[in-house]
């Protein structure tokens, strides 16, 4: 437990130390400056931790138990992208005269960034791999503009398409975004969240099973057992950092066939990683688009 900071003398200096207490009262002190040494405590199910010993071996055997749950994990990964690239993925048909129509309606310039990022999206899209991109961008920078032409041309090739996002005003701003930009096209675009009441989550999940639903923009409620599409062809994680290890687990079995786009504004060292290591392509957006408010 963090029991604040102490001002401590040694050998006539004095310090700031890091007042840490254990189980049973012992006390660590630990120089301010040696900050990296400690980190917050955070738990998936905000469980109340349970103190350890000072000089106990029971921090130890945890260590090492997650260690091997960690090992399990790295396999299933990699099996998961071996499979997804042995596999051959849907090859969708070049851009059409309805999807050059819907991009003209974009209000605004697009960064050289956003044109490369939309570029490497569709060439994925194109070819018989399956796409796995991150888009890296700040706030504004245009990530969304990349995810909507893309969920556009699969949807211009009967395909479905999820769009999942962290939290219910996310999913309710993307879903407005959607509805007003593609009001001119047939396409059909629906909520799943806290927002829609019980008959209205029912009436959409089984049009998503009939395919009458086109686009689905939702939080971790379209990871549900009931929701099944009938042909996805596409999904979008929104900041894939924020949902919890069980919604990792099920957006992973969800990907084993289907292009994956991935937006984030703070990409996390692992995503990073597998981007570095070419397991992810990615594209990052770092030009701010004209007239940006800051």
């Amino acid at each position: 437990i963090y029991r604040g900071i102490e001002k401590i003398t040694t050998d006539g200096v004095e310090k700031d130390y890091i007042s840490i207490e254990y189980q049973g009262g012992d006390n660590l002190f630990i120089l301010a400056s040696a900050l990296d040494q400690i980190a917050k405590y955070a738990s998936a199910n905000a469980r109340k931790p349970k103190l350890h010993k000072l000089g106990g071996n029971e921090w130890k055997k945890t260590k090492t138990r997650v260690k091997g749950q960690v090992k399990d994990i790295a396999e299933e990964l990699v099996q998961l992208y071996a499979l997804r690239q042995a596999k051959e993925g849907y090859v969708y048909d070049k851009d059409t005269v309805w999807q050059k129509e819907f991009e003209e309606l974009f209000p605004y310039d697009e960064t050289q960034d956003q044109l490369n990022a939309i570029d490497d999206t569709k060439r994925d899209m194109e070819s018989k791999k399956i796409m796995d991109r991150l888009i890296c961008g700040d706030v504004g920078y245009g990530k969304t503009e990349v995810a909507i032409r893309a969920a556009f041309k699969a949807v211009d090739n009967g395909k479905q398409v999820a769009y999942l996002v962290p939290t219910t005003i996310l999913a309710q701003q993307h879903y407005n975004t959607f509805v007003q930009l593609m009001k001119d096209f047939p396409v059909r675009v629906y909520l799943l969240c806290r927002f829609r009441t019980d008959s209205q989550q029912k009436k959409t999940i089984g049009d998503l099973k009939k395919g009458l639903v086109d686009i689905l923009i939702g939080t971790h409620r379209v990871l549900s057992k009931d929701v099944q599409f009938k042909d996805l062809g596409l999904l979008i994680i929104d900041e894939e950092q924020r949902f919890g290890v069980t919604h990792k687990e099920k957006i992973k079995q969800m990907k084993q066939n289907i292009d994956v786009l991935t937006l984030t504004a703070t990409p996390i060292p692992r995503t990073l990683h597998m981007s570095l290591i070419g397991i992810r392509d990615m594209s990052v957006l770092a030009e701010a688009p004209q007239d940006r408010t800051p």
